[in-house]
């Protein structure tokens, strides 16, 4: 493989652990323990996080945001 080659970042099993406890943490308001998950992510699996969504679109972006109600 290239040493230039793109490289796509994945998304670890834990990180997307990580990221429902946040989500779940946030839609019960425990905003600390959502900040505390979402810190918890490493930095390939957060720019695969972020890849996933935009290639998702805006819609997933507002259902999550809806479903938290505000919470962030």
């Amino acid at each position: 493989m290239n040493a230039h080659a793109s490289h796509t970042p994945v998304i670890r099993p834990l990180a997307a652990a990580h990221l429902r406890d946040a989500l779940n943490a946030a839609t019960a308001r425990d905003l600390p323990t959502a900040l505390g998950a979402l810190m918890a992510i490493d930095n390939e699996s957060w720019q695969g996080i972020t890849n996933r969504l935009a290639e998702l679109g805006p819609a997933v972006t507002a259902l999550v945001t809806e479903t938290l109600g505000g919470a962030a």
